[in-house]
């Protein structure tokens, strides 16, 4: 699917959860959907923000919640929770992937793995049907891993 054409499919989504919930249509909910779509990966409600006010749309931190929120419950949006890290977000739809989080700087490492995506593909679970998965794995990145190990092998000079 093109991105154009999966952009006009979130919109849509979108438009049909607002009717059905009789909810107001409003320019600020559409134009924060469009903001969100343009987002690669992660972001956070503060980068939204950034990125609102960067475009020269202007809305409140509150209508950012609630937007978010509705999003949320239409399925057009992730909503994360990272130990130890502000609440991330991302596209629904996205290539079922997993996640690596450094304890150490709070960097978040998407990754996609065949041989997983296989298996959880392939799983059956007794009276459930699997929409999604979202697996994370905490540990050190190694970036990480090499300051601390340069930190051990250089002794602390005392003056």
């Amino acid at each position: 699917m093109s991105e154009l054409t999966n952009r006009e499919a979130y919109i849509k989504q979108f438009d049909l959860f607002l009717d059905k919930k009789k909810m107001r249509k409003t320019p600020e909910r559409f134009a924060i959907l469009r903001r969100v779509l343009m987002f690669p990966s992660h972001f956070t409600i503060e980068s939204l923000m950034e990125s609102m006010e960067q475009g020269s749309f202007h809305v409140s931190r509150a209508t950012l919640y609630n937007t978010i929120q509705l999003l949320v419950e239409a399925q057009l949006v992730r909503r994360h929770v990272f130990e130890g890290l502000q609440v991330q977000y991302e596209k629904a739809g996205a290539t079922p992937h997993s996640h690596l989080i450094c304890t150490s700087c709070g960097k978040v490492k998407e990754v996609r793995d065949a041989n997983f995506i296989a298996y959880m593909n392939a799983r059956k679970f007794t009276a459930f049907t699997t929409n999604f998965y979202s697996l994370y794995v905490y540990g050190t990145c190694s970036t990480c891993a090499r300051r601390m190990k340069k930190r051990k092998a250089t002794p602390n000079k005392e003056v």
